[in-house]
């Protein structure tokens, strides 16, 4: 059986690779590239730009809201992405 060693390293270091998980996938980062070139962006402008569908986006934008390194605000049918 193997042992979880991961409880043996210091919160920052926790943190750290938390933080590098989120960056770990391609799409991830041409997301957070383009959040950054546009100030606020809207999901459906990123489906646009990318080679992903809507339902990969989603999946990616909710993996880096969770991380807190995006936020999102949902208007009618369409949500709102920021850097946070």
């Amino acid at each position: 059986m193997a042992v979880n060693k991961k409880n043996e390293f210091p919160d920052a270091e926790a943190e750290a690779a938390g933080f590098a998980k989120l960056l770990s996938h391609p799409a991830r980062i041409a997301i957070l590239q383009a959040l950054a070139a546009r100030q606020t962006c809207i999901c459906g402008e990123l489906v646009e730009v990318l080679p992903l569908s809507q339902s990969t986006v989603s999946q990616h934008l909710k993996e880096l809201r969770e991380g807190g390194l995006i936020s999102g605000q949902t208007e009618g049918v369409k949500s709102c992405y920021c850097i946070n």
